[in-house]
């Protein structure tokens, strides 16, 4: 079995990687990547029929997707058969039933990280910013427990901690956005709690270099974006995208947590039918109560997205390319907050339509009907 050594010489196409929790947000990002460069995928997931979405990524035959779950010895083992190296994404926000977060975060990760030493195969593990041992919030707790099994099983392991994760999908700005068009008032809780969301591709890219064996063993690398923001402002930035007026109501500690109760009773009264943008749980608010940044430790020891030659992408330059579909008209939305959306096309008139026009020939990114390479300017971003 190829091990450490053999990773500089191995031809990705004769290499095999197991990625469990691939179906999800960030895992469809890392199947990619990866299919990308060639390698074989095998992805694990409870319910394998959820992911055949993702075949189309990659040659025929080059990914498949297998039943396995970690609270099943037997079917993890299974899944990481012959495998070169595993990746492990599993993560939940929330318990449910025998869906808990130390039995999938803590335990789980142990047990994958077990069976690929047992088959000799790398391991690439997916855990988050803030995770400790010690902290109040189990979530927290059990993934810096992960984090430790993972370490224990296989010291050469490399892992990957994340802050908020943003993309289209994601669940935190279409959350947020999906609030503000059904209530006038957003409560939130640790409004002043500060983040430094990072794209989903800078993180998936960061994963595939690190199957690629550009990672240095035994390393936890922390993954941020370029921008530190509150929550208040990445609310507010929300609202802004998609063009809604509401209130910001930041919530105290001791309010935050009856809401977060009061939101707790009555997911469980509705058996669990409460919409996911309106669930909050206490353990998230403790989340809340601390910074999820980059720490100072991971900037100088080269432990983030630069040791990756990866320039980490803004907020900015994607989210409004997905958040348009909550505004009133959508993509026809004009006025305030939508100076990007209303950019001249590449083909258009000439001239303005008249006074007040908010046609802008200089600002096309192709020459006007009828006038090859003139009447137009050069394109967004290139002057």
């Amino acid at each position: 079995m190829p091990g450490l050594d053999s990773v500089g010489p191995t031809r990705p196409a004769s290499q095999l990687v197991t990625v469990f929790g691939g179906s999800g947000f960030l895992g469809r990002h890392v199947v990619r990547a990866l299919a990308k460069r060639g390698y074989r995928i095998r992805v694990a997931a409870r319910r394998p029929d959820l992911a055949l979405f993702l075949q189309p990524l990659g040659r025929v035959g080059q990914i498949v997707a297998v039943q396995a779950n970690l609270r099943d010895r037997a079917s993890i083992a299974r899944a990481v058969e012959h495998a070169d190296v595993v990746v492990n994404l599993v993560g939940i926000l929330q318990e449910s039933g025998s869906q808990s977060f130390h039995r999938l975060q803590a335990e789980g990760a142990a047990e994958v990280a077990r069976a690929a030493a047992a088959i000799g195969a790398r391991v690439v593990h997916v855990s988050a910013l803030g995770a400790d041992a010690a902290s109040p919030s189990h979530y927290a707790s059990s993934k810096a427990q992960g984090e430790a099994g993972v370490f224990a099983a296989r010291p050469e392991a490399v892992v990957f901690r994340p802050s908020i994760i943003f993309g289209q999908g994601d669940s935190f700005f279409n959350r947020f956005a999906g609030l503000a068009r059904a209530l006038p008032v957003l409560p939130i809780a640790g409004a002043d709690t500060r983040m430094q969301p990072v794209f989903v591709g800078d993180v998936a890219e960061a994963v595939a270099l690190a199957v690629d064996g550009k990672a240095k063993p035994g390393t936890t690398y922390e993954l941020g974006g370029p921008e530190i923001l509150t929550l208040k402002r990445l609310v507010e930035y929300t609202l802004d995208v998609t063009m809604r007026r509401r209130l910001v109501l930041p919530l105290p500690g001791p309010a935050a947590r009856i809401q977060a109760r009061a939101l707790e009773i009555a997911d469980t009264l509705t058996l669990g039918l409460l919409p996911d943008s309106l669930k909050l749980t206490r353990d998230q608010v403790l989340l809340l109560e601390r910074d999820n940044v980059v720490s100072d430790a991971a900037k100088a020891e080269g432990r983030t997205l630069d040791a990756f030659g990866i320039a980490p992408t803004a907020v900015e330059a994607v989210v409004p390319g997905y958040l348009w579909r909550f505004r009133k008209a959508g993509q026809f939305t004009t006025g305030r907050g939508a100076p990007e959306m209303a950019r001249t096309p590449d083909l258009l008139a000439p001239e303005p339509m008249g006074p007040g026009s908010a046609h802008h020939p200089q600002d096309a990114g192709g020459p006007a009907v009828g006038q090859k390479g003139a009447g137009a300017g050069q394109a967004p971003g290139m002057r």
